[in-house]
């Protein structure tokens, strides 16, 4: 004699899974992005911190101009001789949010600021699509 599930059995089990996906999935709904704006956060914080590498060995942080690539390679041999060889990021190209853009570096009276765009990619944005700041990140 076979031993196998009836039909019943089945559908017992079938109805269970149904109710705990309807329970589980609204919780799972939208972690995602916030699981990306958390990277982001966590990301800039490493930018920030090279950054101030940066001003510890050569005296102030890159300018807006230089951006984050004078984290990776030296923008100006002249003007920063004492550049190390690897550089602040260990990267060949400046590093992307989730949402694979750059940051955004400003550097304004003595602050660093980064912005993310996030996910719908243009300034500005509502709820998911708001725009990330580093100096929000910290509260």
């Amino acid at each position: 004699m076979k031993k196998a599930f009836s039909l019943m059995e089945l559908m017992i089990v079938i109805i269970i899974l149904g109710l705990l996906a309807t329970l589980i999935m609204p919780n799972l709904i939208g972690k995602g992005e916030q699981a990306k704006r958390k990277i982001v956060c966590v990301q800039m914080k490493n930018i920030v911190e090279s950054a101030k590498m940066f001003k510890i060995d050569l005296g102030h942080y890159p300018s807006t101009e230089e951006g984050i690539s004078a984290l990776i390679k030296n923008p100006d041999a002249e003007r920063y001789p004492d550049y190390p060889k690897g550089g602040y990021i260990e990267s060949k190209s400046a590093p992307r949010d989730p949402w694979n853009s750059p940051y955004i570096y400003i550097y304004e009276d003595g602050e660093v600021e980064l912005i993310s765009l996030g996910a719908d990619q243009k300034e500005g944005g509502v709820d998911q699509d708001r725009d990330i700041l580093f100096s929000k990140c910290q509260k």
